[in-house]
This record gives C-alpha cells, structure tokens and sequence, in this order.
C-alpha cells in the first residue's frame, strides 16, 4: 500500500519512478499513464488494483450526469481524498505481499503435492520455461531468475489476468489433483477476451472512464482482499486464500476484476542485494463458468439467431436476444481495422430471418457515447487494446497484442460524420488491399502461375495495409479536431484519399517493374465454360479502375486537374 512499486509517467517533467497505490491514486491527476515491464502489465494492474480500490472505496457514479461532473474536477477532492485514505487505512494489512498469515493476492504456505518449487520464470511471460521459450531469448529454464519484490507483484498480478492454460502444479488441499497435478485449467480471465481500455489524458480521467456507472454494488460483491479476510462460509468467504478451488460465476465488478484465477505462493529470500523472489508455486485456482455480460472490457460477437426478443408488432412474443461471446483481437491486424465493431455502440435491429452475426463494442463505450455531451468535443480519446495468442492448447504464449489508436467522440453517434468517415475509410483501405492482392493474382496468372492462397505467404495486401497505417491514425487525430465541420471532414478525407493512392501505386508499380517480358503477351486459362486471357495490360487496367472506384474524391480530383490542365494548353495554343 505504502512502499513504491508502480511505474508512471509524471504529467511534468520525464522522470518515471516508482511510487506507492497510495500515492499513485490520491494523486492521480499528477500522472499521464502507468509504465509497465510488458505491454499487458497495464491491464492486470488496472484490473485487479486499481479500479477495484477506487470502485471500493468511493462507489460509482449511478449514471452519466452523476459522473460529468467527478469527469470535469479533473482531480479528487479533498474529501474523496480522505474517503480513499480511510479506505486504503482499513484494508492496509491486506496488501502485504510476504505477510505470513495472508499475503496479497496469494496462499499463505501454499505447498505442491510433489514438495518442488518453480523458477519465476513460470511467472514471466517474457523468460523461457519448459516449452514455453520466447524467440532469441538469452536465457534458458536453468538461469535463476531473481525479482525484486515490486517486479514480482506485478507478474504475480500479471499471472492473475493471463495466465497460460493445461496443466498446473497440484496443491496440497486442492482434492482435484491427480498424479499430483492438476489439468483442465484455462487462461486467465483476460486471455478469453479481446480487451479493450479508453485511456485519457491523465490517469485520473483514465480511472473514471472506466468505471462504469450504475446502481449501488451488491452486497455480495467484493474484491478478493475482502473476500479473503470476512469470516463465514468457507466456500463463499475465504476460499481464494485456500488452496482448493471452484468454478463459479462472478458476484459483481469487484469480485470479476480481481478473479483469483490461480493460487501463487511467492518464496523470498534474503540476499546480498535485499529481499528477492527466485522460486515460486503456481496452481489451479478459481474458474469462471462463462464470461459474464457485465466484463466491461471487451467487444462483444452476436451470435445470429433470427431474432431480437421483445414483442412483434401483433403482440406475439419473439424468441430471446441472440448470445454474445467476447470478440477476441486478431493477430497482425491493426486496431483500426476492427472499428467497425468497436463503434457498434447500439444494437440494431434484426429481421427474422437474417443469418449474418453482428457485433456489440464495449460497455465502457458505450457510456463513453452516452458521456460525450458532457466532455470536450475534440478530449483525445485514446482506445488500448490487449491481448495474447496462445499455442499448443493454450499452454503456451505465442504472440502478444497491444495497439492503440486516437478515437474522436464525435464518431461514437450513430449518425455522426466522424463514425461514417471513419467506417469509409476502413472500407477502402480493406478494398485497396484486396485489389492490389487482385493485381498480384492476374499477374501470376499471366505468367501461368497460380495466385497465392490466401491463407499462405505474404500477400502484397498486407503490405499496403501497413503503409495506410499511419495515414489513418492521423487521420482519426484531424477528425478529433474537425468535429462535425463538413467542409473540414471532406478536405481531411480527399487529403487521405491522395494520400491512400501514392501508396498504393507504389506497391502495384514495384508488383508490375518485377514481372518478366512474357507476362506482356499473356497467358489462356481453359475453364468447364470458358477460356479467359490474361496479360499485363488487362491486369494493370483493371487496378487503374478499381482504384477510382474505391478512391472516388481523389479521382475526381485527378480528372479536374487533368480538365484544367487541357484547357490551359488550348489556351496557350490559341
């Protein structure tokens, strides 16, 4: 609670230090963003201290007129300072990280059925252990590795969130271990989801962003340092500071945010350099039975049913709302390409019969939208996304995901400008893609070849895809400070358009100079119905009109010149 061991970039000045909870909240505003060791740190740390803490200690706004004005202080006040001082005060022996009796977010005297220890590099993500070996590592499962104890509380809460699934090392009590360990397990509570965090311009507008408003907490819902100190029913109070575990579902926001998906034990030592962590036991713990529908942090999949719920208009019932699941992150795909399911912020009718599923954004943004008119038009918005791709049945991390990406407010309304631009020009980017991936196939084709399938190799898509990258975060940035000004959104988005063109022919030019001599005459594919001819000169037509079609205001712009341009000439020549 009171020793340093959260990194932050200070709102003044460059210097990132460690600083305590209790400074990093009551201060808040002092801070732009939290420095982490590995990008999904931030999440584990929000998820299962800070917000918990805030929503604990002061409660949370009952709706957006409520939070408007906690949003427009910009800081806590003084008595909300002393609330989350007495809090913090109360609930301080909880927060002991080597206590005896009951240390933080762990087992005391936690013991594996077999008497071994683990290396703490079954902790970190980063540091090869067993199968599990991150690519070029210098290091290998034999290398101890030591933590210091404020690395080691932030992997251990890392642990919590995305940990890795199968087989866990089983615990003395747990009476599900067989053969001394126990299986089954899955990841982590966030590795299930595609996370998704506004971030604002200080920590202190983060903290509020995503803090949901709503009714009072239930009296149930607590977070596991309270859960794990309140005496009672041992399977309802105090079961996360036991080594036996149970699937369950989640009590509220308190008791989900900070989910004990595995019992820990951290084992310090004393050595020449202090306290430090080397050796660690990591077991089964909690397992949620199903991702409740109040995780505000993810996108949501609807699963199409035909239906909406609720009553025709002839009064007959109509079958329930269509399931959601969590829509989790692709792998190398930027954020911006999946906007189209973060700015789905209201659920749209659907006829009986429609077979295509739809999406749902977060419900942080959709608070974020029904906040909007009490925030700045042009606040800078930031949207995180997180995420791991797991391997070989989920007990291995293959790949992380952490992007983000300027989000102007205006584009939450359904009917804002902002939200049509930006859904235009994730459209073209998409279509540019495909019709340079189009060319490159007509070119093989030419030379008698086969395309590249679409799920091997490297297509020349995704090689546009990455030059659009940056001309569409800033575009999203010009559309935070244009607003709703047409005339602005219009100039912004051709800009984009000649801009999206370049690149393009850039890449189609470099695909047509490597092409061979023989790709010029062609090449005569016989199908069951039909013979079709291809050659360089059909292929590098059909770019130059699929080009204009998906590109339509810098197209115009182009004939206009060119309109100019022979005008001035007869002009001259007259």
């Amino acid at each position: 609670m009171d020793d340093p061991w959260l990194l932050a970039y200070p709102c003044e000045g460059t210097k990132v230090e460690e600083h305590s909870l209790r400074d990093l909240l009551l201060d808040a505003h002092k801070f732009r963003d939290l420095v982490v060791d590995f990008p999904t740190q931030k999440p584990a740390l929000f998820r299962q201290v800070l917000l918990p803490v805030l929503l604990a200690a002061l409660g949370r706004p009952h709706d957006p007129t409520a939070w408007a004005p906690l949003f427009q202080q910009g800081r806590f006040t003084q008595g909300q300072r002393d609330q989350l001082g007495r809090y913090l005060d109360k609930h301080r022996h909880l927060f002991e990280l080597f206590d005896d009796v009951n240390p933080f977010a762990q087992v005391a005297n936690l013991e594996a059925v077999s008497g071994e220890t683990k290396g703490t590099a079954s902790l970190v993500v980063t540091a090869p252990t067993g199968n599990n070996v991150p690519l070029f590592s210098s290091r290998s499962d034999a290398d101890p590795l030591e933590l210091t104890p404020a690395q080691a509380a932030r992997w251990l809460i890392h642990a919590h969130c995305w940990d890795t699934a199968a087989i866990k090392t089983g615990a003395v009590g747990d009476r599900n271990v067989k053969a001394g360990k126990t299986t089954g397990n899955p990841t982590g509570p966030l590795g299930q989801i595609g996370f998704v965090m506004p971030v604002g311009r200080t920590l202190y507008d983060t903290l509020l962003l995503n803090i949901p408003s709503g009714p009072a907490l239930p009296a149930t819902d607590s977070p596991q340092w309270t859960r794990r100190s309140t005496s009672g029913r041992v399977e309802e109070t105090r079961s996360v500071a036991l080594p036996a575990w149970q699937s369950r579902d989640a009590t509220g926001l308190l008791d989900l945010w900070t989910w004990q998906s595995r019992r820990i034990r951290l084992i310090p030592e004393q050595t020449d350099d202090g306290v430090r962590v080397s050796r660690v036991i990591i077991a089964a713990g909690d397992r949620m039975t199903q991702v409740p529908d109040i995780e505000p942090h993810t996108a949501w999949i609807l699963e199409a049913t035909g239906s909406v719920g609720g009553k025709t208009k002839q009064g007959k019932q109509r079958q329930p709302l269509p399931p959601r699941r969590p829509r989790r992150h692709q792998p190398g795909k930027a954020v911006w390409r999946g906007l189209d399911a973060l700015l789905a912020v209201s659920r749209e009718k659907r006829e009986a019969k429609l077979k295509a599923a739809g999406y749902a954004t977060s419900d942080l943004l959709i608070e974020i939208n029904a906040r909007r008119k009490k925030m700045p038009l042009d606040y800078p918005l930031q949207i995180e996304v997180s995420g791991v791709v797991y391997g070989n049945q989920s007990a291995v991390v293959e790949d992380v995901i952490s992007d983000s990406i300027p989000l102007p407010l205006a584009a939450l309304s359904h009917g804002s400008l902002a939200r049509a631009t930006i859904l235009e020009v994730v459209s073209q980017a998409e279509g540019l893609a495909n019709t340079v991936n189009n060319l490159s196939a007509d070119l093989r084709r030419a030379l008698g070849s086969e395309p590249v399938p679409w799920d091997k190799g490297q297509r020349p898509g995704e090689v546009v895809l990455h030059a659009l990258d940056d001309l569409v975060r800033r575009l999203l940035v010009g559309l935070r400070a244009a607003g709703e000004d047409f005339d602005l959104v219009e100039r912004g988005h051709l800009a984009w358009e000649q801009k999206a063109r370049s690149a393009t022919v850039q890449v189609a030019e470099r695909l047509m100079e490597s092409v061979p001599g023989s790709a010029f005459l062609g090449h005569t594919i016989q199908s069951d119905r039909e013979q079709r001819s291809y050659r360089l000169a059909t292929a590098e037509a059909g770019f130059w009109r699929q080009l204009d079609r998906i590109l339509p205001r810098a197209a115009a712009a182009r004939k206009s010149r060119e309109r100019d341009g022979e005008k001035t000439t007869k002009t001259e020549e007259a």
